[in-house]
């Protein structure tokens, strides 16, 4: 099956955890994220994955929500955080966020961002410093820098441009044909020609790395110990508090 990052945020609203694994066998707690997912779907996640970085240690888990409001997302995230406490001595939980889609293209004219499991995809993430976090932004010259790019971009499938709810962070979600097509544009990209002249007037924590898509919600998942009780009760409290309300 497939999984989607929308191109813009007229009807979900994207989360994204960032874990960096402790165990020696970083499969596990990868295996552990599927049975996460599978639980999401009781409190209303439309669709999830998991990304696995090629270089680093680090994994990314995606979930996709119908909208709601600030105070309903509240609620969720510490349902989500609750329920992660059992995977705690897996891995260290360094970024959570939700995220608005604000702009997106494909080469196949798909109205989102599609992948699957095993596809590539490269994240590039840029943070304002918190001391020119007030009165700059930082959105639009990213767009600009894609709209300048994307289609330059040889065996990229569709890119998406993230901003995050509560900080100065944009991120750059792409999908590529191959690692291959993905190593090839990083080595022929000038990062101070085509780069900088966007970015030169802002002081940016810049980061940039490649995963695997290694689950997307649908896939068969091997049943591990996430003590699915205390996950019943969790969707039992969402359900008493915050219901899932469609706008």
């Amino acid at each position: 099956m497939a999984c989607y990052v929308p191109f813009n945020d007229r009807n979900l609203d994207l989360s994204v955890f960032v874990f960096r694994p402790t165990v020696v066998f970083v499969d596990v707690f990868v295996e552990a994220l599927k049975q996460y997912s599978f639980y999401t779907e009781n409190l209303g996640c439309v669709h999830s994955s998991v990304f696995k970085s090629i270089h680093g240690n680090m994994v990314i888990w995606y979930g996709a929500w119908n909208k709601r409001s600030n105070e309903n997302k509240q609620m969720l995230t510490a349902a989500l955080l609750s329920i992660l406490q059992n995977v705690a001595s897996m891995a260290t939980l360094i970024y959570h966020c939700f995220f608005d889609a604000y702009a997106g293209e494909s080469k196949d004219g798909t109205p989102a961002a599609k992948f699957f499991t095993g596809d590539i995809i490269s994240l590039n993430s840029a943070t304002l410093s918190p001391k020119e976090s007030s009165g700059k932004n930082i959105t639009y010259p990213c767009l600009a820098l894609f709209k300048d790019r994307f289609h330059k971009m040889d065996g990229a499938t569709a890119g998406v441009c993230l901003r995050s709810q509560s900080m100065q962070k944009v991120v750059g979600f792409f999908v590529w044909k191959s690692l291959q097509c993905c190593y090839s544009y990083i080595l022929k990209s000038d990062y101070r020609k085509t780069v900088l002249p966007y970015l030169d007037d802002f002081a940016l924590d810049v980061k940039y790395d490649v995963f695997r898509v290694t689950y997307v919600s649908g896939d068969n998942v091997v049943n591990v110990e996430l003590h699915p009780r205390m996950l019943r009760n969790e969707v039992d409290k969402k359900n008493e508090v915050y219901p899932i309300v469609q706008d």
